[in-house]
């Protein structure tokens, strides 16, 4: 139970600070107890991507990789359990998610002025977590 109400309030957190949008979720949202982990791995890859495009800050990049990581843990956790021990994880749908989290927000945000770098960014986010996730190794 403790399990379940801890995936279900992280989730909605996360939705919150993206969407503005309720922190009562009707049913449990796709993330898992690996979003935290998934979304540092996106911040240190926004933060450095951030710096080698010149965009913003590093703090700004750093927010916009971790929005990225927990957008690419939640598209992840949507995918049926068998489709996930199957074919692992999907690099191409890590990187799209990472680039469109990425860019939303950035709108948010608003420290990177053009709408390329922040998908740039968030692309770079979701390939790092798709790379470093340990669940991914294939067995």
């Amino acid at each position: 139970m403790q399990h379940m109400l801890k995936r279900t309030f992280l989730s909605s957190l996360m939705a919150a600070s993206l969407a503005s949008v309720s922190l009562v979720p009707v049913q449990s949202a796709g993330a898992d107890d690996r979003v935290i982990h998934n979304a540092a791995i996106g911040a240190g890859a926004g933060a450095v991507t951030g710096a080698i495009t010149g965009c913003g800050s590093v703090l700004n990049n750093a927010v916009i990789g971790a929005a990225a990581g927990a957008a690419v843990n939640g598209a992840n956790g949507l995918r049926t359990r068998n489709a996930r021990r199957r074919n692992g994880r999907r690099i191409v749908q890590d990187v799209g998610v990472g680039a469109g989290a990425g860019v939303l927000a950035g709108a948010v945000t608003g420290g990177c002025r053009t709408t390329w770098k922040n998908g740039v960014n968030g692309a770079a986010a979701g390939a790092a977590v798709n790379i470093l996730d340990p669940r991914n190794r294939r067995r």
